[in-house]
């Protein structure tokens, strides 16, 4: 099974929005197939392991790290594959997250006669495919907050300079985590300010993130680096005055989006599920502090990725996240830090918010 997840492991980059899976097939000991899902519309790792394997797959145990589909979707069932090669066992890490399908490949493997395992390494499964887990059971993607700040929580000077607080390595790495996402997300503040460009440039990747701006007055400047030739692009608004804007955004190929809440910025929470209905399983922030905080505000990051560059930018430094101001202490956010290490000269920290 381990070897079955580092399979999956190779779509980290390419799967979305199906999930990660790896397969591989064992024989009397021995490794008679693997495979591993590449991207969506393509065979599953069931389906490129059993081809892998041949006629050796009959009678093998099958270590898959999802259970196999047993639904038509773009690509037919892999239970019905499975069954057809004869395969005997079939060890499957975790379930289906889907609750429209969780628990019937598992049921018509074993109606027909295969013995079926579930639970091993089930937890390094989940952590493979937590943004797939939460657009099937919280109907939002996995939503992760990233920032570069000093050792005193600043991400900018007053000025907003703030290239570049962290090193060269934890650039690189923030690229691994940008590629990895589905869609990148960002404030129209840091659209004006910064003119990012919100793309992947330090690591190979097969496709771009989609770029998704807030922006609810529609004040985009047209000549914004992250609007120039390229697709997949989405502005969510709570403003829709603006005719004319909206068909030069329209022929740009940008998808302009309107959800407006009861103060008159975009619904943050529906924005949320409907990035989810667009088929995005993970969605990395970075944003600046006002963004941030309103998305915290409205329970909505599940994971904060902080650099912590070895620097003091003093008092009138801007902060990562604006929030609203604390009079006790049980007001404060709390999250469990999971993993900590050195990148580079900077310390990644990597916690979610419980």
């Amino acid at each position: 099974m381990s070897h079955a997840l580092r399979l999956a492991e190779k779509g980290l980059y390419s799967t979305a929005p199906n999930p990660r899976v790896g397969c591989v097939l064992v024989r009397n000991e021995q490794i008679v197939g693997s495979g591993w899902h590449e991207k969506a519309g393509r065979p599953h790792a069931e389906i490129n392991a059993l081809n892998n394997a041949k006629a050796a797959a009959r009678g093998a145990t099958a270590y898959v790290t999802l259970e196999p589909c047993g639904h038509f979707g773009r690509t037919p069932p892999c239970v019905s594959a499975l069954i057809a090669a004869g395969i005997a066992n079939v060890i499957i890490a975790m379930e289906d997250p889907n609750p429209i399908v969780s628990g019937r490949g598992k049921a018509l493997l074993e109606q027909s006669g295969i013995a079926v395992q579930t639970g091993l390494l089930e937890a390094e499964a989940r952590a493979l495919n937590v943004g797939f887990i939460a657009r099937m059971v919280d109907k939002k993607p996995w939503v992760r907050l990233k920032t570069a700040v000093s050792l005193d929580g600043k991400t900018a000077l007053k000025n907003g300079v703030s290239q570049w607080i962290t090193g060269e390595a934890a650039r690189q790495d923030g690229h691994r985590w940008r590629a990895r996402s589905c869609a990148i997300m960002t404030g129209i503040g840091t659209v004006k300010l910064d003119n990012p460009q919100l793309t992947v440039r330090h690591i190979e990747t097969r496709r771009q993130p989609k770029k998704i701006i807030v922006d609810s007055h529609l004040a985009i400047p047209l000549d914004a680096k992250l609007l120039q030739g390229e697709e997949g692009i989405f502005i969510f608004t709570a403003n829709d005055g603006n005719p004319e804007k909206n068909a030069v955004l329209s022929k740009l190929g940008i998808r302009v989006i309107v959800l407006p809440n009861a103060e008159g910025r975009v619904d943050l929470k529906r924005m949320m599920m409907t990035l989810a209905d667009f088929g995005m399983n993970e969605v990395l922030v970075e944003a600046g502090s006002v963004l941030n905080g309103a998305l915290i505000e409205a329970g909505l990051i599940d994971e904060m990725i902080i650099f912590l560059a070895p620097h003091l930018l003093g008092d009138d430094a801007q902060g990562m996240v604006q929030l609203p101001e604390f009079t006790n202490l049980g007001q404060k956010k709390t999250l469990k830090i999971n993993d900590l290490r050195m990148v580079g000269q900077d310390i990644r920290i990597i916690a979610r918010f419980l």
